[in-house]
């Protein structure tokens, strides 16, 4: 079965199911977060900033629900192929989405507000991408630590849990890692030296890496990475010895490459990550 395709087992929660007593355990934990949040600003709750731009008024109408997580944080593993980033990456606001296309929406940052006015809060969830997933007519299926963030305080968000799906409206924002540059992550599945995968992790702004290749000392020629699925991108029979990979983004700017300025080493493992010294805003 594709990644894809077992996200889509983790079904929207209702409150008919018995799921809800958990969560309830999860907003006790979140409870002096909520209050923090009004009290600090959405900078002590979230790594995501809003668009400050003409179009930041513009949202989108659509209904967001959540799905069960047994410490309330994202799906290791999702459609995007992030593993433990995909889980924990903006403190674990993360979501599954039809945003999510064919894997080029993965990493993209959203501000959702729900639209019960006494229970939602006026800023709502600063989100990530990372994963697939579509319910009854909802752009996002949230991590219970990012649909809690749609209420204005605990008792809020134990309401909105009991509706199980909600209205919202909906905008990109731009992604911003303080501290991060953008990170190649060899993927678990890579195999030295037969076989090597890559994704591409803290790419803020509201970019969407599109393309990733590595350059071939051999021939003096940059070679393609395919797609593999969502944001992992692999080669067979990778060359030895140092790689050098650059990536294409897409955004506001146009369609450009980016190339790291770090080497992945010759004997680079599963797992591993590689600072690219590069930051994109």
């Amino acid at each position: 079965m594709t990644p894809y395709l077992r996200f889509l087992s983790h079904k929207p929660f209702y409150p008919q199911y018995s799921f809800l007593f958990h969560i309830l355990h999860c907003i006790h934990h979140l409870d002096m977060e909520l209050s923090l949040k009004h009290q600090l600003g959405l900078a002590c709750v979230t790594l995501l900033l809003p668009a400050l731009c003409i179009s930041q008024d513009t949202f989108t109408c659509s209904r967001a629900t959540y799905y069960g997580s047994p410490d309330c944080y994202g799906n290791p593993k999702g459609a995007c192929g992030f593993g433990e980033y995909g889980r924990t990456v903006n403190d674990g606001s993360v979501a599954g989405s039809r945003l999510w296309r064919n894997g080029s929406g993965c990493g993209a940052c959203y501000q959702a507000r729900c639209k019960i006015p006494q229970y939602c809060d006026e800023n709502g969830a600063f989100v990530v991408v990372t994963d697939y997933g579509e319910g009854d007519r909802t752009d996002f299926i949230m991590s219970p630590r990012a649909y809690s963030r749609l209420g204005r305080n605990a008792d809020a968000s134990a309401e909105l849990f009991k509706y199980g799906v909600v209205d919202i409206e909906y905008r990109r924002v731009p992604c911003s890692y303080t501290g991060y540059n953008v990170v190649f992550k060899v993927h678990e599945h890579s195999r030295n030296p037969d076989y090597f995968a890559v994704v591409v992790l803290y790419v803020d702004g509201t970019y969407d890496v599109t393309a990733v290749e590595l350059f071939q000392q051999d021939c003096q020629e940059w070679k393609p990475l395919r797609r593999a699925f969502g944001a992992m991108f692999d080669y067979s029979n990778p060359p030895s010895g140092e790689m050098y990979l650059r990536f294409q983004v897409s955004g506001s700017a146009g369609i450009y490459w980016v190339q790291s300025r770090n080497a992945i080493s010759s004997d680079w493992r599963a797992g591993a990550t590689y600072d690219t010294m590069v930051q994109l805003n």
